[in-house]
């Protein structure tokens, strides 16, 4: 059985301009920095790691990690006032969350999110 997630490994080709991007966003480093190798941030009980690799190594997209977050909107406009580009502003979705789309340097697509307040079915009578 799978108990939780422990980390999400991302390949960058330029370590410090990759941290600087996740610091802007919040994220706390837990091992590494600009000058290491290897660079792990919290995300919740989980991590965010990044691994620089060769410059002849491609990175490629892959597809998307998403982070739950307090306040998306907030998040959005840290991202906005640290002058980084988010693919959209804060929508609601369809499905049950508010989330934006953001690309990292290294063209990782990254979505911070959190669920909508569940709704009473609609034949529930009111409180």
């Amino acid at each position: 059985m799978i108990e939780n997630l422990s980390a999400i490994t991302l390949f960058t080709h330029d370590m410090a301009r990759a941290v600087d991007f996740y610091r802007k966003l919040g994220f706390q480093i837990s091992y590494g920095g600009e000058q290491a190798d290897f660079t792990s941030f919290h995300a919740g009980p989980s991590f965010l790691n990044l691994m620089r690799v060769s410059l002849d190594q491609p990175l490629g997209w892959w597809g998307r990690a998403i982070f739950y977050v307090t306040d998306v909107d907030a998040t959005h406009a840290q991202a906005l006032a640290a002058g980084l580009q988010p693919s959209f502003a804060p929508q609601d979705a369809p499905w049950g969350e508010r989330y934006f789309h953001i690309f990292d340097p290294d063209g990782h697509e990254i979505s911070f999110a959190r669920p909508l307040q569940q709704r009473p079915p609609e034949d529930a009578a009111p409180a």
